[in-house]
């Protein structure tokens, strides 16, 4: 599978409210068009609350 780049990520994360779970994280991205390499992503994320987007990158960037 292809990395993703966490800043294509937060491009389907635009609009979300924080503090969100990683659930929410996953249906706004997919809600935004988010194709399934990047869905698939944000599923391998710790099962967590994200504080900011930051949050989300970091998490990203501890999967690969």
């Amino acid at each position: 599978m292809a990395a993703v780049n966490p800043i294509q990520v937060q491009k389907f994360l635009k609009g979300i409210n924080y503090p969100a779970s990683k659930q929410d994280v996953v249906e706004h991205a997919k809600q935004q068009g988010a194709d399934e390499n990047v869905c698939s992503t944000l599923e391998q994320m710790p099962d967590q609350e994200f504080e900011t987007p930051a949050d989300v990158s970091k998490a990203i960037g501890e999967i690969e």
